[in-house]
């Protein structure tokens, strides 16, 4: 549990001997509260102390990493029960399921399908994390599959299989891409555990009950593995997500560390909405992973839409570099339009004039995020700023006119623009979908 500065500086030395850098204890004490320094910052902490401390600075969530390279993704560490308290920290890591009975080619397929799940929306790239593959054939099976996908694909592993000695041949394998081993039990604790230990892996644990799951996450951190994500086996969706709230309640208000791990969905359902609409549940509710069947990129890209806006922070806007933007084939004659460097007002503004075919420049204003209406209301959208803008990005060596386009919403600073600038200021639509019309018209 996180202690208070007065908590911490009870734990001081109180010299205030200024060795840390700052001019007293209490002040030292109020920085680590609010993690600003470390603790060896002091150098006559006492052991208890600096063990005490240490064990409060932990997450209350363990952060948990599969893979390797720029394809590791990382889950857990999560500070809040909702998201409007702070922010939500890792996204949830989405992963595909395939059976290692499949033919061959299939495999082949669909792991190439899956490569090929990458999206961007809102200037953002949206990726999937990672393929597990199921045993349900002999272990040479499973082995000549994980070859398969692991030559076919950088995404983090899953492996998911019963078979003790067939999971560690398969490991031998991959051990350096980290896989995610599936599923140590109250039955096969301790050879999984070895397994995990041996090769520095993270391992899932499952059970019916989060009571067993805290009794088998204790045994395990005994044991030495403390990377672990934790899974309470197949049940209705309702009955998942209470385990789900529960295990992060207790994580988070009660410092119940035996349940603060990252926790897995498996989500399969025949009818490839229904699993779309179960995977957006258990994101929206606390899984850290979540692997699903369907492999469309519709499915796929409806759940990357909803884990990024769920990830965002709800305390700063989505925005975008501001600069000018060159869309087509533009030349010096090309139609110059001024609009925000809030995400979705300058991906709006940038698909109409797209679809208007007509080559423009788009300079994007620095207003914090800010959307049109709202920069022009909080006196970020200004002509000072948009005269400064021009000037910045060199709009006019770039261009062989003097013609700026303005929303039409913000029409009532034409005229003291046009005079601070010197530009000729054209009123554009109020929405961005009458561009192509206007621009054509003009």
């Amino acid at each position: 549990m996180a202690l208070s500065g007065l908590d911490i500086y009870k734990l001081l030395p109180k010299t205030n001997c200024r060795k840390c850098g700052f001019a007293t204890c209490l002040a030292f004490a109020m920085q680590l509260a609010k993690k600003a320094v470390s603790i060896d910052k002091c150098p006559y902490l006492s052991p208890e102390a600096k063990q005490l401390l240490e064990a409060s600075s932990q997450p209350p969530i363990k952060l948990v990493a599969i893979g390797s390279g720029e394809n590791r993704v990382e889950v857990g560490n999560e500070t809040v029960m909702f998201r409007h308290e702070e922010k939500f920290h890792h996204p949830s890591a989405l992963g595909f399921i395939i059976e290692d009975s499949l033919p061959a080619k299939e495999i082949e397929d669909k792991v190439k399908q899956i490569n090929q799940l990458k999206f961007e929306r809102v200037g953002q790239k949206l990726d999937v994390n990672l393929v597990a593959l199921r045993q349900n054939a002999g272990k040479d099976k499973f082995i000549s599959a994980l070859k398969l996908i692991s030559g076919i694909t950088d995404l983090g592993l899953v492996l998911m299989s019963d078979d003790l000695a067939a999971l560690k041949e398969a490991v031998g394998m991959v051990k350096e891409r980290k896989p995610l081993i599936f599923h140590a039990t109250k039955e096969n604790l301790s050879g999984f555990a070895a397994l995990a230990k041996e090769f520095a892996l993270p391992l899932v644990v499952s059970a019916a009950d989060l009571e067993t799951i805290s009794d088998l996450t204790k045994e395990l951190n005994n044991a030495g593995v403390s990377e672990i994500v934790i899974d309470t086996g197949k049940k209705p969706l309702k009955d998942k997500i209470w385990d789900f709230t529960q295990a992060r309640r207790q994580a988070l208000k009660k410092s119940n560390r035996s349940l603060g791990f990252p926790a897995l969905a498996l989500v399969e359902n025949d009818d490839p909405y229904e699993e779309a609409i179960e995977a957006a549940t258990f994101i929206a509710k606390y899984a850290g992973i979540v692997l699903i069947k369907g492999i469309a990129s519709w499915e796929a890209l409806s759940i990357l839409t909803l884990r990024q806006n769920i990830f965002t922070d709800p305390q700063k806007p989505l925005q975008i570099e501001p600069k000018v933007y060159p869309i087509g084939q533009v030349t010096d004659k090309s139609p110059v339009m001024v609009t925000t460097n809030f995400s979705l007002s300058y991906y709006t503004v940038l698909g109409e004039v797209e679809a208007s075919k007509i080559p423009s420049y788009i300079v994007s204003v620095d207003t914090e995020g800010m959307s049109v209406l709202t920069a022009w209301a909080a006196e970020k959208f200004t002509p000072d700023k948009i005269f400064d803008s021009l000037q910045k990005f060199g709009v006019k060596e770039t261009v062989s006119h003097k013609k700026l386009i303005i929303p039409g919403y913000v029409a009532v600073m034409s005229g003291e623009l046009e005079e601070k600038s010197g530009w000729e200021i054209i009123v554009g639509p109020k929405e961005a979908a009458g561009l192509p019309s206007f621009l054509k018209k003009l």
